[in-house]
C-alpha cells in the first residue's frame, strides 16, 4: 500500500502545511502532492491560480526566487502511482486555474446533479484519479470512472488528505485544532 499526502490552497499560511506534513510522516506517507505552492520536503505541486497572480504582478521577476519557482511549476501532473494513474491540476483538466470542480452545496451535502455533470464533463478522461483544489470544498467522490479527490483548503477548510493506492481510499483529517469545514467561501457559479 502506498500513501501519498494531499494538501490544497495554502493560501501563504505556513501553520497547517507544517501540521499537515507532520500528519503525513506520522502516517507514514512516501510521497506529497500539493495542488498549490509548497516547497521543500520533496512535494510534488502544480500551479494555482494565486502563483498565477503572483507571477502576473511582478515587472521584474529577475532573482526573486518565488518567481523562479512558480515558473517551473506545471499546470498539471500526470503519473503513476501503485498501479493507479494519478492526474492532479488546481481546478479543473486539462490544466485550468480557475473555475474548478464543486460537488456540495451551500450546506455542505453532495450534489447527484452536479456528480453527474462533471461524469459527463470527465467521460474520456482516462486516469484513475483526479486530484484538484481551487474550489474549498472537502470530498473524495467517484464521478463516473475516475475517483475525484478535493483535499480542501488546509488555510480555510483545515483539512488534509491521504491517498492510500491501490485501494484508492482517502481519510481526511483536521487541522489547527478545527473541525473540517466540507465548504468554505461558496459562491453561486458551479463549474
Amino acid at each position: 500500500m502506498t500513501s501519498v499526502g494531499l494538501i490544497s490552497d495554502v493560501h501563504a499560511t505556513p501553520g497547517p502545511v507544517a501540521e499537515a506534513l507532520a500528519i503525513f510522516a506520522r502516517e507514514g506517507v512516501s510521497q506529497v502532492l500539493t495542488v498549490a505552492l509548497l516547497t521543500g520536503h520533496g512535494v510534488r505541486s502544480v500551479l494555482g491560480n494565486h502563483d498565477l497572480q503572483y507571477l502576473d504582478h511582478q515587472d521584474d521577476g529577475e532573482g526573486d526566487p518565488a518567481v523562479a519557482y512558480f515558473n517551473q511549476l506545471p499546470a498539471s501532473i500526470d503519473t503513476e502511482i501503485a498501479g493507479k494513474r494519478l492526474y492532479m491540476v488546481h481546478a479543473h483538466p486539462p490544466d485550468a486555474c480557475h473555475g474548478g470542480i464543486k460537488l456540495r452545496n451551500r450546506d455542505g451535502i453532495v450534489q447527484a446533479d452536479r456528480v453527474a455533470d462533471w461524469a459527463e464533463l470527465l467521460q474520456s478522461f482516462e486516469p484513475d484519479v483526479l486530484v484538484v483544489g481551487h474550489t474549498h470544498q472537502v470530498f473524495a467522490e467517484q464521478v463516473g470512472n475516475t475517483l475525484v479527490v478535493n483535499p480542501g483548503s488546509a488555510a480555510f477548510n483545515y483539512s488534509c488528505a491521504i491517498l492510500r493506492l491501490p485501494s484508492m481510499t482517502v481519510e481526511t483529517f483536521a487541522l489547527s485544532g478545527q473541525a473540517i469545514k466540507t465548504t468554505w467561501n461558496w459562491s453561486d457559479h458551479v463549474r
